[in-house]
């Protein structure tokens, strides 16, 4: 039988000795078939054990990390889990808002919100029935050549393919004037960086309209300088108010241009709620700013309370000396999004 840290050690291997104990039966070789497989096949035995062969307390998310680690067995393991672990810090900072929630109504919205995420995980429906618009971020390496056709068709072919095989709503217009519906959500919108590098980082981010509409671009002067920066990050969430869904996620690009900022804003938002910015002022500036858009009021469903925001990530880009360009993109505490590296 497959044992740890050999080559043929998989998510299958601890399933069956998870729940069976496994006997090898028989060795069957390839050329006993026609036409023979590259690799030989075997018979064997499962006998069911009464108990299991470790205490567990979630199954589902203890198969979920396993599956995330084993489908890229060539990445580190925190890239490897990136994608099972994230969700998990939003459930993590939901948990937390609840137990500090300071209104009985904030903490009864709170307390559905995490009913509401517990099905949707449990039954693999969408907890929200805006399933938004495909936001996918492509980081490329330099050393990559795409073979087979379009990277760009395919990746709307597996946008396709995701909300008409997954039954999600499709909520994207061929036009943004006649408004007729594409029926399949495509296209997406598609952001490239090319890296150094011979491997391929994907995120994909689908993006609800609900708390998009709530999004801002602030132009500022280089005199309105940090304090000028929070105050327009602070208006944009007041501005918003309930409409944005609340506890929201925040994300902030600071710098750049008119558009560079506003990329940056919508890809903080991919930043796990419980990572900070690796630059000391500006990871202050997000504690500060969570805590500052808290006070508002504002509250879980717009209905009063001490947790309007989750988190505040804020990405910066070197920009002109002449600007201080700002953008807030806002997500509601749906913040979906998950990245695989090939």
């Amino acid at each position: 039988m497959a044992a740890p840290s050999t080559a043929s050690y998989g998510l299958m291997s601890v399933k069956c000795q998870y729940y069976c104990t496994p006997r090898l039966e028989c060795i069957v070789p390839a050329e006993k078939f026609t036409p023979p497989p590259k690799v030989n096949s075997a018979f064997v035995h499962l006998t069911m054990n009464g108990s299991r062969s470790a205490e567990v307390q979630n199954e589902r998310r203890l198969f979920s990390l396993l599956r995330a680690g084993f489908n890229l067995r060539r990445k580190t393991l925190s890239n490897a889990l990136r994608s099972a672990v994230e969700p998990e810090a939003l459930k993590a900072a939901m948990e937390q808002a609840c137990k500090e929630e300071k209104s009985p109504v904030g903490q009864q919205v709170l307390s559905q919100l995490e009913d509401n995420l517990q099905i949707a995980g449990q039954d693999m429906i969408p907890i929200c029935q805006d399933t938004g618009m495909a936001v996918i971020f492509m980081e490329i390496g330099q050393d990559v050549h795409f073979e087979g056709g379009s990277l760009e068709a395919a990746i709307n072919e597996g946008v396709r393919q995701g909300y008409v095989d997954g039954y999600l709503r499709k909520s994207v217009v061929k036009d943004p004037l006649e408004r007729e519906n594409t029926k399949d959500n495509t296209p997406a919108v598609i952001h490239y960086q090319i890296v150094p590098g011979d491997q391929v980082k994907i995120t994909v981010a689908p993006k609800g309209f609900g708390s998009e509409n709530m999004s801002r671009v602030f132009m500022l002067k280089p005199a309105d300088g940090i304090e000028g920066v929070k105050a327009a990050i602070l208006t944009a969430v007041k501005d918003a108010g309930p409409n944005a869904c609340p506890p929201m996620v925040v994300g902030v690009g600071i710098g750049g241009t008119f558009e560079k900022c506003a990329i940056m804003a919508k890809q903080a938002l991919t930043r796990p709620v419980n990572v900070h910015s690796a630059i000391p002022y500006v990871a202050e500036m997000e504690k500060e700013l969570l805590e500052n858009i808290n006070k508002t009021g504002i509250g879980p469903g717009g209905l009063g309370g001490t947790t309007t925001a989750l988190a505040v990530n804020i990405n910066t880009y070197p920009t002109h000396i002449a600007g201080l360009p700002v953008a807030v993109n806002i997500c509601c505490h749906v913040n979906r999004h998950v990245t695989k590296e090939l």
